[in-house]
């Protein structure tokens, strides 16, 4: 009975030192990781577990391996769960809390900015100078680009929505188009099914023309309207749209910031003091209000306008009023 009773307090021991042995465990991974500062860190793709803890020790962002040793061990699961990326790790976050962080998909995400009124041109520029994107396009024509998105054949120019797209390491530079592009087809065709009656224009492309246009035309947002309808009234009459956006787009890279008379009389597909209706692509990607003047433009009778010199325009209904408008604004500036 003696023996047996020895042996009981043994075990009991041994199951006390064991118990707080675990508590003691569990309290170093509950810890606060050694982070004075938010630290974004990489977890390579395909690295094991064990090297990630060993890279973390090295860094100074945990002060022991073998808390995360015995993990690996008893929960070989968890071990197996680190995902790839880049994560920020913030101070006073626990070990577990900085496991369940590297096992989740809230990795750190970027952002590259495509204004309205930018050219596809401008666009692949902004893509190739963000940082953390493969550039899979770089060196790509832009018929290639639009093959290799699944459109071969289509000119790029306005398909592509601008906006601020989020992106994380990793992501192609096709990834970002791709969502640009089907942004501005879904909201293309919300926008047309919108329209109003009677406009002189057939199509939803016809529409993203004449929404770049009235973008490229535009400085105060709110007379974007306006000018959509100095242009389908336009477009009723018969008369030129005259438009000196498609003149710049049209001279490409030979234009230097000035439009010349001969600049306005040069036959290009674009220009639209020499050629009739709408060009036959947009000349830039216009956001939503732009989209949305194009299929509902204001009424009135104004069929000529004139930038003031600060962002405005002014309307004219008659040419005499619009030639002592030009005179005033611009003649006399």
């Amino acid at each position: 009975m003696r023996v047996v009773k020895v042996l009981l307090g043994i075990a009991i021991l041994a199951g006390a030192v064991l118990m707080g042995g675990y508590q003691y465990w569990q309290s170093r991974l509950a810890a606060p990781i050694a982070l004075d500062q938010t630290t974004v860190y990489e977890v390579p793709d395909g690295a094991g577990f064990m090297r990630i803890i060993h890279e973390l020790e090295a860094r100074g962002i945990i002060d022991a391996v073998w808390p995360y040793r015995v993990l690996a061990q008893l929960s070989p699961d968890k071990a197996n769960e680190l995902h790839a990326g880049e994560f920020e790790l913030d101070p006073g976050m626990s070990g577990n809390a900085m496991l369940a962080r590297l096992s989740s998909n809230d990795v750190v995400s970027y952002r590259v900015t495509i204004p309205e009124g930018w050219t596809f041109a401008e666009m692949r520029h902004r893509l190739n100078d963000a940082p953390k994107l493969k550039h899979r396009t770089r060196g790509m024509t832009d018929a290639q680009v639009m093959a290799a998105l699944g459109h071969a054949g289509e000119h790029p120019e306005g398909r592509f929505f601008p906006d601020t797209y989020r992106y994380h390491k990793g992501m192609t530079d096709l990834s970002v188009l791709e969502r640009a592009y089907e942004r501005m087809a879904k909201t293309l065709e919300n926008v047309w099914a919108q329209r109003s009656d009677d406009l002189p224009i057939d199509s939803a492309y016809e529409a993203l023309i004449l929404a770049s246009l009235i973008e490229s035309e535009t400085g105060v947002p709110e007379e974007r309207r306006q000018i959509a309808g100095v242009f389908t009234r336009r477009l009723e009459r018969g008369m030129r749209l005259q438009t000196d956006p498609t003149v710049i787009y049209g001279m490409g890279e030979d234009y230097d910031g000035n439009i010349t008379r001969a600049d306005l009389r040069r036959e290009t597909p674009y220009n639209t003091y020499v050629i009739d209706g709408l060009p036959p692509t947009p000349i830039a990607m216009p956001g939503m209000g732009a989209l949305r003047a194009a299929v509902n433009p204001a009424p009135g009778d104004a069929l000529y306008f004139v930038a003031r010199g600060d962002g405005s325009h002014y309307f004219s209904s008659t040419l005499a009023e619009h030639n002592a408008a030009v005179r005033r604004y611009i003649l006399n500036r």
